[in-house]
């Protein structure tokens, strides 16, 4: 080992920031594998790329990456926001849950409204519910902070239901571009997802440490600084964000066609009826939504786990850094669905995703029961990297088997069990240990119905062989 006192003294202070734990020491390894694995893994399509759609993927791409860039700078801060405030696990939990319950029951009708009074409008609604959302979080104030969890519920369910649906309208029904480009379109939304998701958590452990967390003045209930420095940031995306979207977006709609064929009444009600139907009559349909929901529940329980899990009196951990490592992981994931797309159709990547993430958990319990963190970071860094392979296979899957008509509806039927699951685990008070044996199962029955999928109709050729 060579000695720091052989070093030049701006040598000796990387030196001693990259050993000042195992999660840094883990930064340049990792990062290097990320940068071979997007190298290779990089979107590319042998289709001539018709007039047009390059335009048409700058523009979704840059509002989808500043919208997303607000989601991914606050992800590492708010348990710890929470915590920096006062508030114990339990309360912590029940804030949590007023996000997630907030999800659920918007989610129950967010779809409708998109579909029906335009996607772009429901764009630009997230971006205003999240900045209100994030405006909440200066104020130490329970109900107050309960209200922007209840906000940012809100804004969630329209982040992981318009905008997607947005582009695959614009793509396919505007445009009319092949299956082929939408597959090179999630690989690039992905892709750079997952690049905004590493800066952000950097910018958001910059931003939290640049001044401490303190009231505004004293026995004031308002703060500045620390936890709250990166929801500041947030705002500054999504402002960006929506501006952005409103002077370059076309606004598209859920198609009628169907609904008047079946004779379906028109609105919102019809729309949310056409949906239910639409999840009853095709068994493929349902049991993807049965994925969805205990994948990404297991998922979201992890997101309010991970801090407590890794909490370490004697050395607190580096939470923006750490939430930097895991996109670093989601990113080796996505490049690895990449590279593998050419040789295994989407529900053949969601089944090995799902059999990983079981195993993932199971030793995420047992080095959580014997305070193992390095074992357990590494798990956690396991599953992130299943997400990021998870993500751009599943929006295929989706594509594909949900109709465009009710496209957004559907999307958030899937966020209705889904949310159902996270308030579960939360409410029920379950210990760090039982919470992912349940996440386990939960990714267990995952397996399953993706296994029944398999087994159902195949998807077109066209659509199961393109690289995502």
């Amino acid at each position: 080992m060579v000695s720091s006192n052989n070093l030049d003294p701006e040598e000796a202070t990387w030196v001693a920031y990259f050993g000042q734990s195992f999660y840094h020491q883990t930064i340049v390894p990792l990062l290097v594998l990320t940068l071979v694995l997007a190298w290779f893994a990089r979107p590319s399509t042998s289709e001539p790329l018709p007039l047009g759609f390059r335009s048409f993927q700058i523009r979704y791409l840059a509002g989808w990456c500043l919208c997303v860039a607000a989601d991914w700078l606050q992800g590492p801060y708010v348990y710890a926001l929470y915590s920096a405030y006062g508030y114990s696990k339990h309360e912590n939990a029940r804030l949590f849950v007023a996000g997630f319950g907030s999800s659920l029951v918007f989610g129950c009708f967010v779809g409708s409204l998109a579909d029906q009074f335009g996607r772009k409008k429901s764009a630009l609604a997230y971006c205003l519910c999240y900045i209100l959302s994030c405006m909440t979080k200066h104020v130490n104030i329970y109900w107050v902070l309960m209200l922007g969890r209840v906000l940012g519920g809100i804004a969630t369910s329209l982040l992981f239901s318009c905008f997607e649906c947005w582009m695959v309208s614009e793509h396919q029904g505007r445009y009319g571009f092949s299956g082929g480009l939408l597959g090179y379109m999630f690989g690039l939304m992905y892709q750079l997802m997952y690049v905004v998701a590493i800066l952000s958590g950097m910018l958001a452990q910059f931003a939290a440490d640049k001044f401490p967390l303190q009231p505004i003045h004293e026995d004031s209930a308002t703060h500045f600084g620390g936890a709250t420095a990166p929801f500041d940031c947030a705002i500054v995306a999504l402002l960006i964000g929506a501006v952005h979207i409103a002077t370059t977006w076309h606004e598209n709609y859920g198609s009628s066609s169907s609904s008047t064929s079946t004779g379906q009444h028109s609105g919102i009600v019809g729309v949310m009826r056409e949906a239910i139907g639409c999840v009853q009559r095709d068994r493929r349909v349902l049991l993807l939504g049965v994925v969805v929901a205990c994948f990404e529940g297991a998922m979201f329980a992890f997101v309010f786990n991970w801090t407590p899990a890794l909490e370490d009196k004697s050395s607190p951990p580096p939470l923006g850094l750490i939430f930097s490592t895991f996109m670093m992981a989601c990113m080796c994931g996505a490049s690895i669905g990449t590279i593998s797309g050419s040789v295994l159709q989407p529900d053949s990547r969601v089944f090995l995703v799902c059999a990983t993430g079981v195993a993932s958990f199971f030793v995420i319990v047992f080095a959580v029961s014997k305070h193992y963190l390095r074992a357990c970071f590494g798990a956690f860094l396991l599953f992130e990297c299943m997400v990021g392979v998870y993500f751009p296979s599943v929006g295929v899957l989706k594509s594909e088997v949900v109709p465009e008509h009710v496209r957004s509806t559907v999307y958030n039927i899937y966020r209705v069990p889904l949310n159902g699951v996270v308030v579960c685990l939360l409410l029920t008070n379950l210990s760090m240990l039982r919470c992912y044996g349940l996440c386990a199962s939960l990714i267990l029955l995952a397996l399953v119905s993706v296994a029944a999928i398999k087994k159902s109709q195949p998807l077109p050729l066209g659509i199961a062989k393109q690289s995502v």
